[in-house]
């Protein structure tokens, strides 16, 4: 059931975008009484799930979900359609429109992504507001470090100043400003001292491909939050609130440290030192094999206060603008992670399996179109990017047109197609490869 509910939103959010991504092109080539033969929502080789034609368009879903088209007259695209080009141009085709028209058209779909990201993002400001953890709220406690974050030089109860010289404000944000950032450095106060991290050689590559929501998680105080279904602690007497102080005589201020000391008595009768309101408790358990009492921690919630913002949808509108440039520039610096030879993003490069896993397991819609404004402003830089086949590689060379003020030829424009198709195919086998391979490994 989880995997449908994944499925389901990934094959919506693509719809969206690749919809929207469309209408942008069909729009720009009507205003221009430029052609429009085809609009179709997924690629539709051999045969289409379902088309229909309208005013000279036809309208379609095909059966393959890597994307979708527009097939405007007069121009040299997927569909390699030679027997077009060889006609003498027609005033209504592409061909025969000025380079500035051609321009508009290749970026229309471009810059209706980009509008998405902004709509939904002024959307979900004026519904939602923002919520984050503050680092400074965190810092009450410090952190606890997984076992990444402890090679890179992290330990528990650090309180975090700085990554790479510069304070993060929103705590959960810190893995992100480490790997976008490519920080060297984090400044952390352990037992009063200021102390530098250096972080080792191969750390971001090894951060990128971890992808752990643990690396750093706040360190809290061990009040029980719920009982397991068979948990000897609730059978010895214990109830939901009570703060757990220690074990056998010896007290432990955090839940990472009692679970660490807990894990040495496996199959041994202990005794656990609780508080309850203001009295201070014994209470004898005996564990099994696996060395749990079964008890949940509290919800980490209920220690720190969240910073939370309400937006008006006026105040809603420049956020949003705000939001979405910030998204560029952060998946802009994505993108040059895998050219980096010393980060080597390149091998945690997904498809279609890494877009889909990280789409919640339930539907929630506030979620669904977060991740749908970022796949639109992914797909908006991916299409510009300047690869033959792309939006980008037509942007490419019809700059080149305006500036030496004559047009590549058809036969060069058709070769650039073929070799941009190809690179496009071995990016989309990285990608899927790389997610066959870590389903494979687990």
């Amino acid at each position: 059931m989880v995997i449908l509910i994944k499925v389901l939103q990934l094959i919506l959010s693509l719809s969206i975008l690749v919809i929207i991504h469309e209408f942008g092109h069909f729009t720009a080539a009507k205003i221009f009484k430029t052609k429009v033969e085809k609009f179709y929502l997924f690629f539709n080789p051999w045969f289409s799930l379902f088309k229909f034609d309208y005013k000279g368009t036809e309208y379609g879903v095909g059966w393959l979900p890597l994307g979708g088209y527009v097939k405007i007259a007069g121009m040299i695209d997927e569909s390699m359609d030679k027997e077009q080009m060889k006609k003498p141009p027609q005033p209504w085709e592409f061909r025969s429109k000025p380079a500035w028209q051609r321009l508009i058209i290749m970026l229309g779909g471009v810059t209706m992504n980009v509008v998405l990201a902004i709509v939904i993002y002024i959307g979900l400001l004026a519904s939602f507001g923002e919520e984050y953890l503050p680092t400074q709220q965190v810092n009450k406690y410090g952190v606890v470090a997984d076992s990444l974050a402890r090679e890179m030089g992290f330990r528990n109860g650090d309180r975090i100043l700085d990554i790479g010289g510069k304070p993060v404000k929103d705590f959960q944000k810190i893995p992100m400003e480490i790997v976008l950032n490519e920080a060297q450095t984090a400044t952390v106060l352990r037992n009063g001292k200021k102390v530098v991290i250096h972080f080792p050689a191969g750390s971001l590559h090894n951060l990128i491909k971890q992808k752990s929501p643990y690396f750093l998680s706040p360190r809290l105080p061990f009040v029980a939050g719920k009982f397991t279904k068979n948990s000897v602690a609730k059978k010895a007497g214990l109830e939901v609130g009570d703060t757990i102080l220690g074990l056998n005589g010896k007290y432990l201020k955090y839940f990472d440290a009692f679970r660490s000391e807990v894990q040495k008595f496996k199959n041994k009768e202990i005794t656990l030192i609780v508080k309850r309101g203001n009295d201070t408790l014994l209470f004898p358990v005996h564990l099994g094999n696996n060395g749990l009492i079964g008890v949940y921690e509290a919800n980490p919630a209920d220690f720190f206060k969240l910073n939370q913002k309400r937006y008006t949808v006026i105040q809603a509108i420049p956020a949003g603008f705000v939001r979405t440039w910030s998204g560029i520039g952060n998946y802009l610096k994505q993108l040059k992670l895998i050219f980096s030879p010393k980060v080597k993003a390149y091998e945690s490069v997904g498809g279609f399996i890494t877009i889909g896993s990280i789409f919640p397991a339930v539907w929630n819609w506030e979620s669904f179109w977060r991740l749908t404004a970022f796949l639109s402003i992914m797909l908006a830089i991916l299409n510009i990017l300047p690869i033959p086949a792309l939006d980008g590689g037509y942007v490419l060379f019809l700059l080149y047109e305006i500036i030496a003020r004559r047009k590549p030829s058809d036969k060069f424009l058709e070769y650039a197609q073929i070799v941009g198709m190809i690179i496009l195919f071995s990016l989309l086998i990285l990608a899927n490869g790389n997610d066959i391979l870590k389903l494979l490994k687990h």
